[in-house]
């Protein structure tokens, strides 16, 4: 129940008094919600705290809480200790635009994007690290604000460390030692996103993701113990290196969950694929760049995929497709212009005469995508079971995640996960109520594996990329798992 005391307590913690020291609260320390047991100590490793970082979204859940059920919900969850990288503290990079299709000949390499060029380019393709990147991009066009709020660029850890009474320490050990001599947290939460990391010859990112994990291994075998672990987004750019992270968490018996926040934000309208379904088909339509917007859009429609009958067995084969080639894919039948046409119904942010008139148009049938989307791409996915999906980034025709399948008895499924906007991003709360289930229980409300597979799909696709678009035979992600019987998107 919520009381007029505490309502007063929480709607004082505002997202821009949480921006704005002056407006806080004097002495507001987190207040976990259940008080009849200690709550979990949290340790966070990452690299930017910074306005509309994914970290600040999440972290901030659990040191104010977060609105769930239409209530406002305190977590049984204290942070107390955190580790951010020094160089992404004394200096927050921009985030990285989406790079043009190497098939046009457009190299631009990310260390040479200016802030305002960065902002421009994925406010309007959607880049920028993934769902939600192209409102946090445009967001970080505004120079940071040294009498008010902290800008954009502003690293937020100082003051919240401050505010909130957790440890800032030198590296990762320290965190989860909270400065001592033995493991002291009970959960470790690690968002490594954004920043001018480099890339490799097949355009992906080089978070440190595996290494953050590393670390923190190598101080649950010193300690004989180890404690939950929550990864933001892919598991890392290498499908061995992901493979390893799971191998490692079932090896030392401690839970594990990994993702992004689409799998579990609400759905638009409120549907899904019935349990053991059978699935001809499916399209699944996206914004954003490579190695960024793309994982999102393929977790979410894993999180589909994975019901078919028989659960996931896996995937034998992928193929890039860009230019041209997407179209021509889908004229032959390579993917269903009626399931796109679907898909893209259920979107809110349509382009095009929408945007210009106020038009609804089904740009399908009209013809007019070749003309909207410049640099159209296709992740053109064969399950081990011969169903086949397809993801569609067509950045310049859509601003929205949809998806739609053909389901045997039930014809069309179609909906659109609900990408929130800046700055309260209130998908972050859905997923932040599956991170404190695995804390506090233990036990991961989905299975790892579903993001084990998405990391290595999407490599194996821009691998595709790298040799020429070739379909490239995938036995390697032939991983096994078992849905949850209850699909755990937000549904309130």
């Amino acid at each position: 129940m919520l009381t007029r005391r505490r309502f007063i307590g929480y709607t004082a913690l505002t997202s821009a008094s949480l921006a704005y020291r002056p407006l806080l609260l004097p002495g507001m320390a987190q207040t976990p919600r259940d008080t009849s047991r200690p709550p979990v100590r949290l340790a966070v490793i990452g690299n930017a705290y910074q306005y509309g970082s994914n970290l600040q979204s999440i972290v901030d859940r659990f040191l104010v809480g977060y609105p769930i059920e239409g209530d406002w919900h305190m977590p049984s969850v204290q942070v107390v200790s955190m580790y951010i990288e020094p160089k992404r503290r004394a200096q927050v990079a921009v985030p990285i635009a989406p790079r043009p299709s190497a098939a046009r000949g457009a190299a631009q390499e990310s260390e040479g994007v200016t802030l305002a060029q960065s902002a421009q380019l994925a406010a309007r393709t959607g880049g920028g690290g993934g769902a939600g990147g192209g409102a946090r991009a445009a967001a970080a066009e505004r120079a940071p604000e040294h009498d008010g709020p902290p800008g954009p660029m502003d690293d937020l850890s100082a003051g919240r460390s401050q505010e909130f009474g957790f440890r800032l320490c030198a590296n990762i050990p320290e965190a989860l030692r909270c400065g001592g001599d033995h493991l002291a947290v009970d959960a470790v939460l690690s968002i490594v996103e954004q920043g001018n990391y480099p890339r490799n010859h097949k355009d992906q990112i080089l978070y440190p993701r595996y290494d953050y994990f590393q670390q923190c291994v190598q101080v649950f075998q010193d300690e004989g113990r180890a404690v939950p672990y929550f990864n933001y987004n892919s598991l890392s750019f290498s499908f061995n290196e992901a493979k390893d992270m799971v191998a490692t968490s079932e090896k030392l018996k401690f839970p594990m969950l990994a993702g992004s926040a689409l799998p579990v934000t609400w759905r638009l309208p409120d549907t899904d694929i019935p349990l053991g379904a059978q699935i001809q088909e499916a399209v699944m339509v996206g914004f954003g760049g490579i190695d960024s917007g793309d994982f999102d859009a393929l977790e979410a429609m894993q999180s589909m995929m994975e019901r078919r009958k028989g659960g996931e067995t896996g995937v034998k084969a992928v193929q890039f497709l860009e230019g041209d080639d997407v179209w021509a894919a889908g004229e032959s039948g390579r993917w269903s212009k009626e399931l796109l046409s679907s898909a893209q119904s259920r979107s809110d942010a349509p382009q095009g005469l929408t945007v210009m008139d106020g038009r609804p148009q089904d740009m399908v049938a009209a013809g007019v995508l070749p003309q909207l989307v410049k640099d159209p791409a296709a992740y053109c996915i064969e399950y081990t079971d011969g169903t086949r999906a397809t993801l569609l980034m067509l950045n310049g025709a859509d601003q929205d995640f949809t998806f739609s399948a053909r389901v045997a008895g039930q014809g069309l499924i179609a909906t659109q996960f609900f990408n929130s906007p800046m700055p309260n991003l209130t998908f972050t709360a859905a997923l932040a109520s599956k991170i404190e289930h695995l804390f506090t229980t233990r036990s991961a409300p989905y299975p790892v594996e579903r993001t084990l597979l998405t990391s290595g799909v999407l490599e194996s696709c821009l691998t595709s990329r790298e040799h020429g678009n070739q379909r490239l035979e995938t036995p390697h992600l032939c991983v096994k798992y078992q849905p949850p019987a209850e699909s755990q998107y937000a549904r309130t």
